[in-house]
């Protein structure tokens, strides 16, 4: 029952050396979202929630309405895929979070975002 609202979500990252400063700590990342819903009912991501660790420890909380100004309706198979970004005072950290999401029969979900890495090229051996 419960694998009737499921949406999958992956995520690929880049460094962006030309939006970066490594003087100034600054350290550019993009990251680009592919969420699928692999469930059996149609669903809309309404708003998101992003926990966002540097190397220091320091974490950055993001909430809002939809990504990207969006809030897609995914009928099931169906997928969208998005680029955003982020700078960290490091070369390195991590993101994670969810989505929350409504089935079009009214059940809400969370889409849970896996932890992933953002690193500069050359930081992790």
């Amino acid at each position: 029952m419960a694998d009737q609202y499921l949406f999958l979500v992956s995520v690929e990252t880049a460094y962006l050396p030309e939006q970066s400063s490594v003087e100034d700590n600054r350290f550019a990342f993009s990251y680009t979202v592919t969420i699928t819903n692999t469930g059996s009912v149609a669903a809309q991501l309404i708003s998101r929630h992003w926990i966002i660790t540097d190397a220091d420890n320091h974490v950055d909380e993001v909430k809002g309405l939809g990504v990207i100004g969006a809030q897609p309706l995914l009928e099931p198979g169906e997928q969208f895929e998005y680029t955003s970004g982020t700078v960290l005072n490091t070369s390195a950290g991590s993101m994670q979070g969810t989505y929350q999401v409504v089935a079009v029969d009214g059940t809400q979900f969370e889409a849970v975002i896996s932890p992933f890495m953002l690193a500069a090229p050359r930081v992790l051996h």
